[in-house]
């Protein structure tokens, strides 16, 4: 699952490269705020993603098939129905964005190209979460990096095509991932109906069940609320990075690339423990939800540490392949080591995410959250003032830290409830 998330930030990277060679920091500043509307948009539908991975691997864990094609398709017809819904909305959604963001009129305007085109492929990318989910509820990493690699490597063949080749820019970046989206969610389905028609057919009173759509709806609104309050950090960041001028937005921008790419490496480790913990769980093996929370912990500091040593060495000489626009590449250089270190103040944040998602304590991951935003905020109103730039860095670091060292603190606590009763 590493693998298969290290193919998504490469997207950022491709995408970023390519509209870098023009040489605009204008338009690059304007991809860099469409991505992030885009974002608040689909994290905050990761629910369908995270919550039937939960699910699933209960399921999973009790030996229940016939529940695990239930939870695919309350997942599914949900993604279908939200999907639809923010394809209608995406003019709202793209002048909200503008709105919010209050940045330069050709920054705006890329923002907008970008951002209707994408939603256009809102259904795709939903329905994408939903399939992606099922499979690594079950532990089917190969699987799942199969479609990743598919649905990231079209990506890439249409942005390049149609936003360099063709001169598309932003439009043709936007057109290329929904190219990609459309066709994962072809070869995904595919793949999840071929395995139904080999198992027993469940009927749709089993689909929808009361119950259980409740306890997945509770439990995606808590993950809905976590993800939003995360995009809600991430769009304050580059709100505010927005007033120290278009330079310094794009700066943060590429750097941002960083971060996230090191987010999604440390992901992998965050999935398996969605998985592990989720099948010990629904098996009420208490020594086997442990070692999970262990390894996955040692495995991901290790990493970090690496990730953190490779973008402080080569950061400079990634920052110059992303965009050849000298004033950019100054400023980038100047706050790279604030970049280089977000992978060790992570780790800890993303790999327990896991464990809550897969045990699914939502509403714990919830409040920790909303307590990690509030930080950020007061830690940016009092410390941009003074340290500008590096006081913003700063309170990413922060709320990066309070959400791992919260989660911490409820770990053990919530343990002893689960297993009250065995395992």
């Amino acid at each position: 699952m590493t693998l298969a998330y290290m193919t998504t930030p490469l997207l950022g990277l491709t995408d970023t490269a390519i509209i870098g060679q023009y040489g605009n920091a204008a338009l690059l500043g304007g991809l860099a705020a469409g991505a992030l509307v885009i974002d608040v948009v689909f994290t905050t539908m990761n629910f369908l993603r995270s919550g039937t991975t939960g699910l699933v691997a209960q399921a999973f864990g009790a030996a229940d098939r016939g529940e695990e094609q239930a939870v695919f398709w309350r997942a599914f017809f949900i993604a279908v129905m939200i999907g639809l819904a923010i394809t209608i909305l995406a003019p709202l959604i793209a002048a909200g964005g503008i709105r919010f963001l209050d940045a330069e009129p050709e920054v705006s305007s890329a923002l907008e190209t970008y951002v209707r085109i994408r939603l256009v492929g809102a259904p795709f990318a939903l329905i994408n979460y939903a399939v992606l989910g099922y499979l690594l509820g079950r532990g089917e990493g190969r699987t799942a990096l199969g479609l990743q690699i598919l649905l990231n490597g079209t990506h890439v063949i249409f942005s390049l095509v149609l936003g360099l080749y063709l001169g598309w820019n932003v439009a043709g970046i936007a057109w290329g991932t929904v190219g990609g989206e459309l066709t994962a969610v072809l070869a995904g389905m595919a793949i999840v109906l071929a395995r139904f028609r080999r198992q027993d057919r469940i009927s749709l009173s089993r689909i929808a069940d009361i119950a259980a759509i409740t306890r997945m709806l509770s439990l995606n609104r808590d993950i809905m609320i976590r993800s939003f309050a995360l995009l809600a950090t991430f769009a304050l960041f580059a709100r505010q990075g927005a007033q120290f001028g278009t330079v310094t937005l794009a700066a943060n921008a590429v750097l941002m690339n960083f971060f996230l790419t090191t987010s999604f490496f440390l992901d992998g480790f965050a999935t398996a423990a969605e998985q592990l913990t989720g099948r010990a769980v629904g098996a009420r093996d208490r020594n086997a939800f442990r070692l999970a929370v262990k390894l996955c912990a040692i495995w991901g500091f290790v990493l970090s540490g690496v990730a953190t040593a490779a973008l402080y060495i080569w950061g400079n000489d990634l920052v110059a392949l992303l965009t050849t626009a000298e004033d950019v590449r100054e400023v980038a250089s100047a706050f790279l080591p604030w970049a280089a270190f977000t992978a060790m103040s992570a780790v800890l944040a993303f790999e327990l995410d896991g464990v809550f998602i897969g045990a699914t304590w939502s509403a714990d991951m919830r409040n920790t959250m909303l307590l990690s935003l509030a930080t950020f905020a007061a830690a940016m109103f009092v410390l941009t003032p003074f340290f500008g730039n590096h006081g913003l860095w700063i309170a990413l670091h922060l709320f990066l830290l309070m959400r791992g060292l919260g989660l911490l603190a409820m770990l053990p606590r919530r343990e002893r409830a689960t297993f009250a009763s065995g395992g």
